[in-house]
């Protein structure tokens, strides 16, 4: 088995390199051709098949230098195969408008962030007049927007400016209140004052009242007991007089039983019993 990478090569003994000339070939006619792989830029549609290609996809394409300039900007053409039915699809680049624009063999999807302002459903590109029209539209109401924007501010500093001027008025009434804080004190004297008043006569009035519960039937202030007087009559002894009134005055005792009286215990469960018929 032959090795994979070769170290050597061989060389006839008939070999004379001075035989090898070098020659320039005739440069191909026509645009520069050369082989890169890319991603379709955009989604497309096979007119031959149907086929849809997405963005993304990627191909082994021909790249084209063209003769084509935009400001100095060369314009290059690609060529790919329809990945179904193998039909050739073209495609250029757009330096005007930043993008690619497809030639032959697809067309390309709908999308609506490419639609221009002036472009409807099949209609034709707006002009620059109508361009310079809609772009004065547009500052016109930027303008408008701006002096929104002004009002919306304006409108924001008179809120602040009648914020601080409530809250002037505020610290002025306090300072007021404040000023007449002595009336206050005065106020607030003379109502203790008043209330002392009041409970200086309720308390005249109370040993007023004491003193007429104290007064005896003739006239004269009942005198309280000393603690020796108390004492005497305490140890005074007992007559037989005063136990014959004190047994009079005590009931005789009973020692009859007194029947225990029975509860009602079905009254108590809310049991009722029925009248009897007879």
């Amino acid at each position: 088995m032959s090795e994979r990478k070769v170290l050597t090569k061989y060389y006839p003994p008939d070999f004379d390199p001075s035989k090898i000339a070098r020659t320039r070939g005739p440069k191909t006619p026509g645009p520069k051709v050369q082989t890169v792989r890319l991603m379709a830029p955009f989604s497309m549609k096979c007119t031959s098949c149907g086929e849809y290609i997405y963005k993304g996809r990627k191909f082994n394409a021909r790249k084209e230098t063209t003769d084509e300039k935009y400001l100095a900007i060369p314009i290059f053409r690609f060529y790919i195969r329809c990945t179904r039915c193998s039909g050739e699809i073209t495609f250029k680049t757009d330096p005007k408008n930043m993008d690619y624009s497809c030639e032959k063999g697809a067309k390309r999807n709908f999308e609506v962030w490419r639609q221009n302002p002036g472009e409807g459903n099949g209609g034709e590109m707006e002009t620059d007049q109508e361009r310079l029209d809609r772009l004065e539209a547009e500052e016109a109401e930027m303008g408008v927007m701006e002096n929104l924007e002004t009002k919306v501010v304006d409108a924001k500093r008179e809120m602040e400016i009648a914020d601080a001027l409530d809250e002037i008025r505020t610290r002025n009434a306090r300072n007021e209140r404040a000023g007449k804080k002595v009336e206050v004190e005065d106020i607030v004297k003379k109502a203790e004052e008043a209330k002392e008043m009041e409970r200086r006569r309720i308390e005249k009035e109370d040993e007023e009242a004491v003193r007429r519960a104290f007064m005896g039937e003739d006239g004269e202030k009942v005198r309280r007991l000393s603690g020796d007087e108390d004492a005497a009559l305490k140890t005074a002894p007992i007559t037989a007089d005063d136990a014959g009134r004190a047994a009079e005055a005590m009931p005789p005792p009973s020692f009859k039983r007194a029947p225990k009286k029975k509860r009602d215990l079905g009254a108590a469960l809310g049991i009722k019993k029925k009248a009897s018929l007879v």
